[in-house]
C-alpha cells in the first residue's frame, strides 16, 4: 500500500509537471536598458509593451520580460548582457540607444537581438546593412545624430544674439565623436563660438552647469544620450535655475519645462521595437528584418519657460511647432 507521504509527493509531481511544461513554453523577452527604469524610463518600457501586444504577446499571460537596467552607467551592461545570455533568454530589446546595441551584439550571435538606437548602426557596425542586417541583429533606427545640427541652427533663430553656445555631451556615448564633429561644422557655418561640456553621472551634470556662467555662454544645446533621458527633469530645472535657454531631442524635456525640443519620439521608437521583438517570437529572423527607420521629427516648443527666460518666440518658429506647451 502506497504511504499518504509518497502518494502527496506523487500528486504534488503531478499537478507541477503541466505548470512547469507552460512555464517553458512561455517566452522570455530580455529588456536591457542603458537607462534608469524610473519614470520616465518605465513610460518607454510601457510603450515597448504595447508594441508587443500588438503583435499578440501580453506580459504576464503569454510572455515574460526580464528587465535589467544599467541605470546610466554604460560600463555595466557588458556584465548585464552577459548574464541575459546564460539565462537563455528567447530574445534581447536592447533599448536605450547604442550603448545597449553593442553590448547585446557583442554578447551573443544567436539569441535574437532587437535594437532601438539613434544613429547609423551600419556606419557604427551593428548591422552590415539596413535591408539585410545578416546574423542575429535587427531593429529601429531613430534620428539622433543628424538633427544635432538642426538643433544648433533652432537656437540660433531663438536667441540670434547670442554668439557663444554650449554643448553638454556624454562622452561614454560611442556616437558622441560624431555628433560634435556634425554641430561645430555648423556652429562654424553660422558664425558662432562652441564650449564643450562633459556629463556622464549627476553630479558631472551640476558641474557642467555652474560652469555656464563662467564661460559667458548664452545658450546650451543638449545632446542626445540614454543617460540624459533619464535625466530631463534636472536638466530642464538647471536650465530655468540658470536661466539659459536650452533645447533636447525628446518631448521628455519640454515635458518636464525645458524650453525646446526637436527629434523624433522616442516612445514610438520603443512601440516599433516591441513589435519587431514580437515578430522574431512568432519566427521571423532578424537576419531577414530590415532595419526600420523612424523618420517622424516633432518640434515642441514650452512657451511657459520661454516666458520664464523672458524670450519672445519667433512667430515663424512658433507657426512651426508640432506641439506648444502653454
Amino acid at each position: 500500500m502506497m504511504k499518504r507521504r509518497e502518494f502527496l509527493t506523487l500528486l504534488g509531481g503531478v499537478a507541477a509537471w503541466p505548470l512547469a511544461a507552460r512555464a517553458q513554453s512561455v517566452p522570455v523577452v530580455a529588456f536591457l536598458a542603458s537607462y534608469s527604469l524610473d519614470r520616465s524610463g518605465n513610460r518607454l518600457a510601457v510603450a515597448f509593451r504595447e508594441g508587443l501586444k500588438e503583435i499578440g504577446y501580453e506580459e504576464g499571460r503569454n510572455v515574460r520580460i526580464e528587465y535589467a537596467s544599467a541605470e546610466g552607467d554604460y560600463s555595466r551592461l557588458p556584465a548585464l548582457a552577459a548574464d541575459l545570455v546564460a539565462r537563455r533568454v528567447s530574445a534581447i530589446a536592447a533599448v536605450g540607444g547604442s550603448p545597449a546595441a553593442l553590448a547585446a551584439k557583442q554578447a551573443t550571435t544567436s539569441i535574437p537581438v532587437v535594437f532601438q538606437v539613434g544613429v547609423d548602426p551600419v556606419q557604427l557596425g551593428i548591422v552590415p546593412s539596413l535591408n539585410r542586417p545578416g546574423g542575429n541583429v535587427t531593429g529601429i533606427a531613430n534620428l539622433s545624430i543628424e538633427l544635432g545640427p538642426k538643433r544648433l541652427e533652432l537656437m540660433h533663430e531663438l536667441v540670434p544674439a547670442a554668439r557663444t553656445m554650449a554643448v553638454l555631451v556624454n562622452p561614454l556615448n560611442p556616437s558622441a565623436e560624431t555628433v560634435l564633429r556634425d554641430i561645430v561644422a555648423a556652429a562654424h557655418a553660422l558664425g558662432l563660438q562652441i564650449q564643450l561640456l562633459h556629463a556622464r553621472s549627476a553630479g558631472e551634470v551640476e558641474a557642467a552647469f555652474a560652469d555656464l556662467s563662467r564661460l559667458g555662454v548664452q545658450a546650451l544645446v543638449i545632446i542626445g544620450d540614454p543617460f540624459f533621458n533619464s535625466q530631463s527633469e534636472r536638466l530642464a530645472s538647471l536650465a530655468l535655475r540658470h536661466s539659459l535657454p536650452a533645447s533636447y531631442q525628446f518631448t521628455e524635456f519640454t515635458s518636464a519645462g525645458g524650453l525646446i525640443s526637436y527629434g523624433s519620439n522616442l516612445a514610438d521608437a520603443h512601440r516599433q521595437a516591441g513589435n519587431y521583438t514580437g515578430r522574431v517570437l512568432k519566427g521571423e529572423r532578424p537576419a531577414e528584418l530590415p532595419v526600420q527607420q523612424a523618420t517622424k521629427v516633432e518640434l515642441i516648443i514650452n512657451l511657459k519657460t520661454a516666458r520664464a527666460l523672458g524670450l519672445e518666440i519667433p512667430p515663424t518658429l512658433l507657426a512651426r511647432a508640432d506641439e506648444v506647451i502653454e
